[in-house]
């Protein structure tokens, strides 16, 4: 059985998902789930991109422990100084260094010629290793890119020190069959390649991501890059739970597994949902809502007569389970916080007291609360960690005769008062309108949506909101019995992230440069 490393880049290349933007406190929470996860390496971002790119890599450089943690850098000087500069405290730092090597990127992109796109790879390679003995290299468009040209770069960083070799698919341009030659060949024509790592990293632009990642394992790669989710550029990443679970259930014919921790697979998948304000699928493989979910009476009876007819996964191997809580309204602040911790969750008093009187507002008026009710509680409190403006009172009124108007009263971090009315096309527009009457806002809603967390008219309610700011976007999420309530509470959390951001900046313009070089 072969094991495969698995580098996740879901705090990289899937915050460029369009759209998406983490600050450094979230990016530090999902680090921390993934080495709960137990990836082999982490991505943590692209330090030369932005003040707060690197300062998030610094962050998760210095309190994540177990993975090896990776900054990206082009294959520049000041790009790769810069990336060390962030990453040097890790327990396991490693610089991943990249150039194009397609003729389509060198002549359009960078300007080069195959000669000194060789050059200037081996000179990345040889600064990196200078700072760490753990270097990667990726040949940006490989998959497109002229195979003996392709192989005769791969040598020459080898020669200069990388201990990884990446083969990014970057515009999802491959196939299966093709991929499995790509792998096989350069195995078998790149001197010095048994010395090294082979590495995959796949999009999804014609849905073949994961497909094209499982040819490349089974043609020798040893390390797979990969997203939670599958969220990344355009149309996303090759998922890493679907890559894993293959695996596992197909051991039989991949000959191949991953030191994934199984248990943690489902709680990563909402923590990275409720934190990039991406929403799963229903019909997403694995963590999807219907994933396990059997609706045709033919397939209900065979499930309920042996589980294997219809599942080829148990749901409780990756977490999926949902065990009606002991805990409720008689329930004891310590045996709550015990629980949060059985979930994954370490909260401060303060953060604890809210979120325990959040639990028992809603163990008073519902019958049955859930693990997933809890996460959403918990997540929805830790998002309020910097209120500027904190909600007070809301109040709407609308029905089918009647024009929907909404009066809401916010109460801001000095104690000021502040109260707006406004009317809407509903109910929520009204109340989006009064805080936006109240506060001057000069920001766009440009995405917002609406799930239920678990079944049932009592059933907690999880909005999204993704509001555009001047320069960047920002998320917000809330949670309530009552949608009102649960998109108000998101559009403050959206409003609060702006706002803070907003004091926080730099009067000298951060450098940005989001490459979408994958």
């Amino acid at each position: 059985m072969n094991k495969v490393r698995i580098f996740d880049t879901t705090l990289r290349d899937g915050e460029q998902s369009p759209g998406v933007s983490l600050n450094v406190q979230e990016k530090l929470e999902i680090a921390r789930q993934l080495a709960r996860l137990n990836v082999d390496a982490i991505e943590a971002g692209f330090p030369i991109a932005s003040t707060g790119d690197a300062q998030a890599v610094q962050m998760v450089a210095e309190h994540i422990r177990g993975p090896a943690i990776c900054a990206l850098a082009r294959s520049r000087q000041k790009d790769i100084e810069v990336a060390w500069e962030a990453v040097r405290r890790a327990e396991r730092p490693v610089i991943h260094t990249f150039l194009a090597t397609s003729d389509i990127h060198l002549t359009h992109k960078l300007r080069l010629s195959r000669e000194q796109a060789l050059e200037q790879a081996v000179e990345g390679v040889k600064k990196a290793r200078g700072f760490t003995p753990e270097v990667e290299f990726s040949a940006e468009d490989a998959t497109r890119s002229d195979w003996e040209f392709l192989s005769k770069v791969y040598a020459a960083v080898i020669k200069a020190g990388a201990t990884v070799l990446n083969v990014p698919d970057t515009v999802g341009y491959t196939t299966p069959g093709e991929m499995d030659e790509l792998i096989r060949y350069l195995l078998e024509n790149t001197a010095g390649i048994e010395n090294v790592v082979l590495s995959v990293h796949c999009h999804n632009d014609l849905g073949l991501a994961v497909a094209n990642t499982l040819a490349a394992i089974g043609a020798g790669a040893g390390q797979v890059e990969c997203t939670i989710n599958g969220i990344g550029e355009r149309a996303g990443n090759a998922s890493l739970e679907e890559i894993v679970m293959t695996l596992y259930v197909r051991q039989d014919r991949l000959k191949a597994e991953t030191g994934i921790n199984f248990q943690e697979i489902y709680r990563s998948s909402r923590l990275v949902s409720q934190l990039s304000g991406m929403l799963v699928q229903a019909n997403k493989a694995v963590v999807g809502q219907n994933a396990f979910a059997h609706e045709s009476g033919i397939h209900q009876d065979g499930v309920l007569k042996e589980r294997l007819t219809y599942e080829i996964m148990d749901a409780r191997l990756i977490g999926r389970e949902e065990k009606v809580l002991v805990l409720g309204k008689h329930s004891g602040r310590h045996a709550f916080a015990r629980k949060l911790g059985e979930l994954g969750y370490h909260l401060s008093g303060e953060e604890l007291d809210k979120a325990f009187e959040r639990f028992k507002q809603l163990a008073d008026q519902k019958k049955e609360v859930t693990e997933a009710d809890i996460e959403a509680i918990v997540s929805d409190e830790l998002s309020r960690s910097e209120e500027l403006y904190r909600l007070d009172f809301v109040h709407v009124c609308c029905g089918n005769n009647i024009l929907p108007t909404a009066t809401v009263r916010l109460i801001r971090d000095n104690g000021e008062v502040l109260e707006g009315v406004a009317t809407g096309v509903g109910p929520v527009d009204a109340a989006y309108k009064a805080i936006g009457n109240i506060l001057g806002l000069s920001s766009d809603l440009v995405n917002y949506t609406l799930q239920s967390i678990t079944g049932g008219s009592e059933a907690l309610g999880e909005v999204i909101v993704r509001l555009a700011g001047d320069e960047h976007s920002f998320v917000g999420k809330g949670s309530s019995q009552d949608v009102v309530i649960a998109s108000v509470t998101a559009y403050l959390s959206a409003i609060n992230k702006m706002s803070s951001n907003q004091m926080r900046r730099n009067p000298q313009k951060d450098f940005q440069e989001k490459q979408s070089w994958e």
